[in-house]
């Protein structure tokens, strides 16, 4: 893990399924990522219809980018994710989805998940967004 980043969760605030409601990064680079799809090599969308596939391809999709920079999930400052659903149990199946991935360490940060109306591709349901502090 960076040392230059510290996650706080404050006495006084409820507790979290397993992210910080603070995370200071001292001064360095950073890289934002674009919002990570479940989209293939071609370009398709993966997983039709499945959140949990969607998942693991945005995973996959994440942590090939966080590789571009030399950085990797316990890098990441901050996350949102955005799930095509206002249906709770799909919002946490994806939670616990891409938690249990390779990516998982990026969600123990400043992190809020999002159920909304559309997302940019037709039949994608889930996308990541990620703040890199990287490394030096």
């Amino acid at each position: 893990m960076t040392e230059k980043i510290t996650r706080i969760n404050p006495e006084n605030m409820h507790e979290t399924p397993g992210y910080h409601h603070i995370t200071v990064v001292e001064a360095g680079r950073t890289a934002y990522l674009s919002g990570q799809c479940p989209l293939d090599m071609d370009g398709d969308v993966v997983g039709r219809g499945s959140p949990e596939k969607q998942a693991d391809q945005v995973a996959a999709n994440a942590l090939a980018a966080l590789a571009a920079v030399n950085a990797g999930p316990h890098d990441v400052v901050r996350s949102v994710i955005y799930v095509k659903s206002d249906h709770g149990p799909v919002l946490t199946s994806v939670w616990a989805r891409l938690n249990a991935s390779g990516l998982g360490p990026a969600f123990t940060t400043a992190s809020t998940l999002l159920g909304v109306a559309q997302l940019g591709y037709p039949g994608q349901i889930v996308e990541v967004d990620l703040t890199v502090a990287l490394p030096d």
